[in-house]
């Protein structure tokens, strides 16, 4: 069902009508292959949702134009305790619907984000409490030493207590339910862009906020985000002029546009890792024709996996060289990345073979594989390349390739056997994938995106240590002692890090982050 939302007050009106009646107001027209699937902040951590709702919503903490921590609606912190940081918060800032920000707020989002439903549990779960000062600052408690918690808060958005309870939505949109409420389709943020209408899968209409408590430095008045999810159609879409970014473009036609006279293309290495997860909990396979046992409990059945898959053939085939093959689940640009555990094993599809017969599967098995097709640069195609690779080694994979409507709910559900992920460690450190990726699952959104259920208790007390530890050296040596577990246990396929794309109009400036986020305040319409 489609919604078309209704402003969240008569100030949108105004702002409407002031952008309408201005002749030189500046539009920029984005194209990208999905859609954000809710306004909700607290929904979904998925980058895509992320980068359009954080030009809505904003967190205490933010990082700025060089990807470098900053300022936002707290103006300073320190720790004032090895458990206690003191946050001021910034004055005078209101809601879209002209509601004042305060302490109270940043209480409600706190009880909100780690409540059921949210997908952004990992982002507070390290906090034992948040106590309210006075209007305009709070201390915040944390469970144990935890000295990168301003890292960890970029992606920590505040919602307006009042407009949550005026709308029943005092709890997140859960994705893994499909639960909707006027969150998913409406917003009222503090942030530098308001939401003007919501169309669903279709596009997405935002204006700029007139009374913003801090600088724009771009001079976009209007954003059309639409969603356009035929690779073709998008590029010429750009090539035309009927939109003026486009996002991610496909690496079949990155040299094409590049010769464009009107156009140029961003590219850089990306946060993010694709990496392959398989159930190691179940006894038994959920969607496999092997009955009554779980071949992916067997470290042997997974290196199977892992050799059998060609990541260098991935690279030249399929991303056209726009990825970096490696065995670790963290990118060079990350914290704690080690060249040497960056070195895969070799691709055998014989040693598979030899792995799997040595398991119990002489004849290899049956096994689902969930998919996005409208994620990641080409996901559907590297997911056939994946399923082609394991069936030389007798592995049949029947694929199950689909929007991430439809793709998150079922994989955030633990409705999988064996999946394709891809994970952006935005923090820019090792620890923002061994809490929420390789951790037992648990409370305080620990493992939360552990869908597989891999578990290793030495990486769940090395993970602990190194949230604490501020010795760089030894917290250095700690990440890489479980990453190596990991690795040796091959609790994840980590298949390569992936590029940024983006094809652009000449006259228009625009800051690509690494994570892939797009902030509408640094865009310049020339």
């Amino acid at each position: 069902m489609n919604f078309i939302s209704k402003p969240v007050s008569v100030a949108v009106f105004a702002a409407l009508a002031c952008l309408g009646s201005s002749v030189g107001a500046v539009t920029l027209k984005i194209g990208n292959q999905g859609d954000a699937l809710s306004m909700d902040p607290h929904s979904l951590n998925e980058s895509l949702q992320l980068s359009v709702t954080e030009n809505v919503y904003e967190a205490l903490v933010v990082r700025g134009r060089d990807y470098k921590l900053t300022a936002a609606l707290a103006t300073d912190w320190k720790q004032t305790a090895p458990t206690v940081w003191r946050f001021n918060l910034r004055k005078g800032v209101q809601f879209h619907d002209g509601t004042p920000f305060t302490a109270d707020d940043v209480i409600f989002s706190y009880e909100r984000a780690k409540g059921d439903g949210s997908d952004m549990k990992t982002y507070v779960g390290q906090i034992k409490e948040i106590r309210k000062l006075n209007d305009h600052q709070i201390d915040i408690v944390t469970n144990a030493p935890f000295p990168i918690l301003p890292e960890l808060f970029t992606h920590f958005n505040i919602m307006s207590k009042k407009w949550c309870e005026t709308n029943q939505a005092t709890k997140p949109v859960d994705r893994r339910k499909g639960i909707e409420n006027a969150a998913s389709f409406r917003a009222n943020g503090t942030g530098p862009y308001r939401l003007r209408e919501r169309q669903p899968n279709v596009r997405t209409t935002f204006v700029r906020n007139g009374n913003y408590w801090g600088k724009i430095e771009g001079n976009v008045d209007q954003v059309i985000f639409n969603v356009i999810g035929n690779d073709a159609t998008r590029v010429a879409a750009l090539i035309s002029g009927e939109i003026d970014v486009m996002e991610p473009v496909p690496v079949q036609d990155v040299d094409r546009l590049k010769t464009a006279p009107n156009l140029k293309i961003m590219q850089g290495p990306e946060l993010r890792i694709i990496f392959l997860g398989m159930d190691q909990k179940r006894d038994e396979l959920q969607f496999s024709n092997i009955k009554g046992k779980n071949p992916f409990k067997d470290k042997r059945v997974r290196q199977a996996f892992y050799q059998a898959i060609d990541v260098e053939g991935i690279k030249r085939t399929v991303m056209r060289g726009a990825s970096t093959p490696t065995a670790m689940m963290i990118p060079p640009e990350v914290n704690g990345y080690s060249a040497e555990l960056a070195k895969r094993m070799p691709f055998d599809v014989e040693s598979s073979k030899k792995l799997l017969a040595e398991a119990g599967y002489p004849n290899g098995f049956e096994v689902t594989m969930n998919c996005p097709n409208d994620r990641y640069v080409n996901d559907g195609a590297i997911c056939q390349a994946v399923a082609a690779n394991l069936a030389r080694a007798n592995v049949k994979v029947k694929l199950e390739v689909e929007t991430k409507g439809t793709y998150f709910p079922k994989i955030l559900r633990r409705d999988t056997s064996f999946y394709m992920l891809g994970w952006t460690a935005s923090t820019v450190d090792s620890h923002n994938v061994l809490y929420p990726i390789m951790s037992t699952p648990g409370e305080g959104g620990r493992g939360q995106f552990n869908l597989g259920a891999y578990s290793n208790p030495k990486v769940d007390e090395l993970t602990d240590k190194v949230a604490s530890e501020t010795d760089t050296k030894k917290r250095n040596e700690m990440i890489r002692d479980a990453m190596k577990i990991h690795q040796d246990d091959i609790g994840h396929i980590p298949l390569h890090q992936q590029a940024l794309n983006w094809g652009i109009k000449k006259n228009i400036d625009v800051v690509q982050w690494p994570d892939n986020g797009m902030m509408w305040r640094y865009v310049t319409v020339k």
